[in-house]
């Protein structure tokens, strides 16, 4: 039985780069570095960034991306930090609670997220999307 995420690794272009910015600008705890990549832990997550040759310095062009909780109370520092490194913004919030989506150095999609599963359900049960059905 699948218990959850156990961790989460991205390929990357540039190893300096993106330490810096998973640990400076998000504040990841680092665990262990090495000449291709690194373990590091935002939160409960333990996310790996391992060097990839073949890996793109743009986005990709799907919605698919990566949210990491944080406080309201957090929101706007957090914002701000990630705006005055530079990171692109890829899109405009358009859901329930405070986010901001972002790219990393390597193009990978990220978004910082005021909220959880249980508020986002109450917006939608407010505002249902088009064929929306709920199994709980």
């Amino acid at each position: 039985m699948i218990r959850g995420i156990n961790h989460i690794t991205l390929s990357i272009h540039d190893l300096p780069t993106s330490f810096d910015f998973y640990t400076r600008v998000l504040g990841a705890r680092p665990i262990a570095k090495w000449n291709t990549g690194a373990y590091l832990v935002l939160g409960d997550v333990w996310l790996a960034l391992v060097r990839d040759e073949k890996t793109r310095a743009a986005s990709n062009p799907d919605y698919s991306h990566i949210a990491f909780t944080v406080s309201s109370s957090d929101f706007a520092r957090v914002c701000d930090r990630i705006k005055n490194s530079g990171a692109t913004i890829w899109q405009e919030n358009w859901t329930e609670g405070d986010s901001l989506y972002f790219l990393d150095p390597n193009g990978h999609k990220l978004e910082i997220h005021v909220g959880d599963l249980q508020s986002r359900l109450t917006s939608a049960k407010e505002k249902p999307w088009a064929g929306l059905e709920f199994f709980e």
